[in-house]
């Protein structure tokens, strides 16, 4: 298995870049997690502070020890680390039935069995139209998509997916919450992966705040974005 790439590492912790296609804990049906292979890798078993979806890339944040991964997980909890991801998503979202390239979406929604209150914010960072190849029939058309910022305000369970596709801007290659019917289509234009990502990471260290950012995985590289 390719090594994971370290962003980042001191006494405390490590910042991980972890890629699509990777779960961050083991359990029944799951090969090679990032929790059992980054500690082969390490040669020291690492302790997570919090997750990513299997299909979600990006920074992590994993612990040295038990006590370390007590603090950052506090830490997190209170607010005090700021997760920003982007997205490629088929639409613009929408606020009270309009489109709305900035603003929050705050919702209910089912994680873990029941109801829980979710928030985040977004902006748009651009649109652009994605040509597909002909289909069958040789018909052409192309799907409208826009590359979002997020920052979460709560940490749900597939909050973004879930609330992207609620606000009618579903992100691309979601095959659980999203459209399957544009994701079919867009897999023709070889988007086949979900377009979630976690690219910036501010966490307080040494008295002040530093960001860590990472650019855009490869599979959400989409051409000709105005």
């Amino acid at each position: 298995m390719t090594p994971f790439s370290i962003l980042f590492e001191n006494s405390e912790i490590l910042l991980v870049n972890k890629p699509n296609g990777v779960s961050v804990q083991g359990g029944k049906g799951i090969f090679h997690p990032l929790d059992e292979e980054l500690s082969k890798q390490l040669g020291y078993r690492i302790h997570l502070v919090h997750r990513l979806d299997k299909d979600t890339a990006g920074i992590l944040i994993v612990a040295k020890n038990p006590q370390a991964a007590s603090k950052w997980t506090k830490l997190i909890s209170s607010k005090q680390v700021t997760k920003e991801y982007e997205a490629i998503c088929t639409g613009i979202p929408q606020i009270q039935g309009r489109e709305k390239k900035e603003g929050t979406l705050r919702d209910e929604i089912i994680a873990h069995g029941k109801k829980q209150d979710a928030e985040l914010s977004y902006k748009v960072e651009g649109t652009f139209d994605l040509t597909l190849e002909p289909d069958q029939e040789g018909k052409t058309e192309s799907i409208r998509l826009s590359h979002i910022r997020i920052i979460i305000r709560t940490g749900r369970m597939h909050q973004i997916r879930i609330q992207m596709a609620k606000a009618k801007a579903p992100v691309a290659g979601d095959e659980l919450h999203g459209d399957f019917k544009l994701n079919k289509k867009l897999r023709r234009a070889g988007i086949k992966k979900l377009c979630l990502a976690a690219t910036s990471l501010t966490i307080p260290l040494d008295g002040k705040n530093r960001t860590f950012t990472i650019p855009l995985p490869e599979h959400m590289m989409v051409v000709n974005q105005d």
